[in-house]
């Protein structure tokens, strides 16, 4: 089923046009930012407006369709962070650079490990190389929290 229009409007002005992980802004992106189920469709979510989130490209992927994620600090599984239900600001904190999101609880650190937030997965570290341009062009950090 396709989500109507209206609904992704109201999906992507709630979270201020950002990814609701990452928070990419959808400004830069050479397309609209994708509607991601919270609790994936293949594990009985719904379209309901609580369970869509505004996610990039790359954390609608790597989201895929799980619901937890092992916190590497504590190695236990955790449930991954749902901006429906918890706030970004208190389980995520960006470093001093602005080009690492930090998770600073167990959800936060299992949500950066399950989505790799950083690509310190990938070798050429793309999204820290682009956040570093997004500061100096004054795009990043976000100034509010969605």
């Amino acid at each position: 089923m396709t989500i109507p229009n209206n609904i992704q409007e109201f999906v992507r002005r709630r979270a201020n046009f950002r990814c609701e992980y990452c928070h990419y802004p959808e400004l830069l992106s050479t397309s609209p930012l994708t509607i991601d189920h919270i609790r994936p469709q293949s594990l009985g979510g719904s379209d309901d407006v609580n369970n869509l989130a505004l996610a990039c490209r790359r954390c609608n992927e790597r989201h895929y369709n799980f619901t937890v994620g092992i916190d590497p600090e504590t190695k236990q599984e955790v449930a991954l962070f749902n901006p429906r239900q918890q706030q970004w600001a208190e389980h995520f904190i960006w470093s001093a650079d602005a080009t690492k999101v930090i998770g600073v609880t167990p959800i936060g650190r299992a949500t950066c490990n399950r989505f790799d937030l950083n690509d310190e997965r990938r070798p050429d570290l793309f999204i820290q190389k682009s956040r570093q341009l997004w500061v100096k062009g004054g795009f990043h950090p976000p100034r509010e929290d969605p």
